[in-house]
């Protein structure tokens, strides 16, 4: 709470946690909050080997006022969040070696009663799968790009959800620049948390960046991705054919990273 800061003060803060929440009432002064997650080992760093990257993304509470989020990279401040924004998620990676870390700045009202900046937060180590992460992020190049045979192959492996279905309908959020696909699944290989309903005919929705221009179109496609604030997010999606071939050619040559079935 900002009552229990001095005006022009600057708060200290380690977020250590790999998600969580932060809600600063009544916003006076800042809060500086460096990004130091003790993340899980991966696949990369169980052969001894650091992440190549950590990546973090924050959504703002629609009730997000009284202040603003900065990236401070090196010293050098960046805008994430102002003040009222919209609820867009926001997302930016940096080197295990960079000093990163979120400046809260409260902005100058005369009644801060009703003032309560909060958002939520993500950190993680390496995606080995690229992750095709929301349209607003700080570093959203080649989301759009088809995986290649060997994101594909991973993604089976470190995905949150792996679904076999067909695209049922595509809507478009412009202001949240974000495509929603309607799935209906054939098959729920994996997934971590409730996304397709089991039961009748499993149906759920996968958003990707608007700009990646999804269409609805025929046949069957392996969907895998990440799950980002209680929404799935688009990973790699080829034809299950297309999977079905690569898939096979790694098994014959011991090149694949884990087993999945084929059919």
């Amino acid at each position: 709470s900002g009552l229990s800061q001095e005006a022009g003060s600057v708060e200290q803060l380690s977020l250590h946690c790999a998600e969580g929440s932060l809600e600063w009432l009544y916003p006076t002064g800042a809060l500086r909050l460096r990004l130091a997650p003790r993340l899980p080992p991966t696949t990369a760093s169980a052969k001894g080997r650091s992440p190549r990257h950590v990546t973090a993304c924050v959504k703002p509470a629609g009730t997000f006022r009284g202040a603003q989020l900065y990236l401070e990279r090196e010293g050098v401040l960046e805008l994430l969040l102002p003040e009222a924004p919209r609820p867009r998620v926001r997302c930016f990676s940096w080197l295990p070696r960079e000093k990163v870390a979120l400046f809260l700045q409260a902005t100058p009202h005369r009644d801060i009663s009703r003032r309560i900046a909060a958002f939520r937060y993500e950190l993680r180590g390496d995606w080995l799968a690229r992750p095709a992460l929301p349209a607003t992020s700080l570093i959203g190049e080649g989301a759009c790009r088809p995986c290649n045979d060997t994101e594909i192959l991973m993604a089976i492996c470190t995905s949150d959800f792996v679904i076999r279905g067909s695209i049922r309908s595509v809507s478009n959020d412009v202001e949240l620049q974000e495509s929603i696909i309607g799935v209906s699944a054939a098959r729920i290989h994996r997934q971590k948390f409730p996304l397709f309903q089991v039961g009748g005919r499993p149906a759920g929705s996968i958003r990707t960046p608007l700009r990646c221009g999804v269409k609805p179109g025929p046949g069957t496609f392996l969907f895998t991705g990440w799950l980002h604030f209680g929404e799935a997010w688009l990973s790699c999606a080829p034809r299950y054919r297309d999977f079905q071939r690569i898939y096979e050619g790694a098994r014959r040559t011991r090149q694949n990273p884990c087993e999945f079935p084929v059919d």
